[in-house]
């Protein structure tokens, strides 16, 4: 299952439509908030895995080493329930369907936009709240970090980072010419298991290369586990964070 870590552990984005921010407020689809301290001024959006939920990283804020001073809302959403080709038709949490296990030969382009617009109702949301495009996040865990690159790097304003775990560039064949010329700049983190049964390593590399040969600034590692999240990893992604994207609190 292309999904979470507890077996183990050319659309317009401006135009969404109001229609998921109703949804949003419904208690399937409701994400999980989390601040590590009062009137936050970053936020991270984070996308579970296929089948999983908003609660798969609900111990994201304890497992990141966030500066003291540096208060951040955590938004988890929930993936909408959908049918999955891949796993016989079963009714699941995903952000778009697979129809087979050669996940790039037919992707679900209609189910990535759909997923955009959830995503983009949320940075929306905390621009409202006072938190700028250039101090979100947005980033997630295979189907999710799929979903956080696709949206990213279509976003006319940039947003502050990238992070996709155990993941790949969907509709990567269309990204140059998809991709907005200010979101390349984007910072990303990348990381993959050499032992991924579920999305090879091979698949995460040419990823990576496709985003590289496009300009994107991007932090590649790789470790010794298969379809899940380890400690180095997460240790790592701290650094990132501290050193990428907010260098100046990273002391704090």
């Amino acid at each position: 299952m292309l999904g979470g870590i507890r077996p183990a552990n050319q659309m317009p984005l401006q135009s969404v439509k109001s229609q998921w921010l109703v949804n949003m407020s419904t208690a399937s689809l409701k994400p999980l908030e989390l601040e590590t301290g009062a009137a936050p001024v970053f936020s991270i959006i984070w996308l579970h895995g296929l089948g999983a939920d908003c609660r798969d990283f609900e111990d994201l804020p304890n497992m990141l080493d966030l500066p003291s001073a540096l208060p951040v809302r955590f938004i988890l959403p929930n993936a909408p329930e959908r049918p999955i080709t891949l796993n016989g038709g079963m009714v699941m949490r995903g952000w778009y369907d697979l129809t087979g296990m050669e996940i790039v030969k037919q992707e679900d382009a209609a189910g990535l936009a759909e997923a955009t617009e959830i995503v983009e109702s949320l940075v929306i949301r905390e621009v409202e709240r006072g938190v700028p495009r250039s101090q979100i996040v947005v980033g997630g865990f295979s189907q999710g970090g799929a979903v956080a690159l696709h949206y990213g790097f279509r976003c006319d304003e940039p947003l502050a980072g990238i992070v996709g775990l155990s993941t790949y560039l969907p509709l990567s064949g269309d990204f140059a010419g998809a991709a907005s010329k200010r979101a390349i700049r984007t910072p990303v983190f990348l990381a993959h298991g050499i032992f991924d049964p579920v999305l090879m390593l091979a698949l995460g590399e040419s990823s990576r290369q496709v985003l590289q040969d496009s300009g994107c600034d991007v932090s590649w590692h790789t470790y010794p586990m298969p379809h899940t999240v380890t400690p180095d990893e997460v240790r790592d992604l701290s650094a990132w964070l501290s050193t990428r994207i907010w260098p100046e609190s990273s002391s704090g």
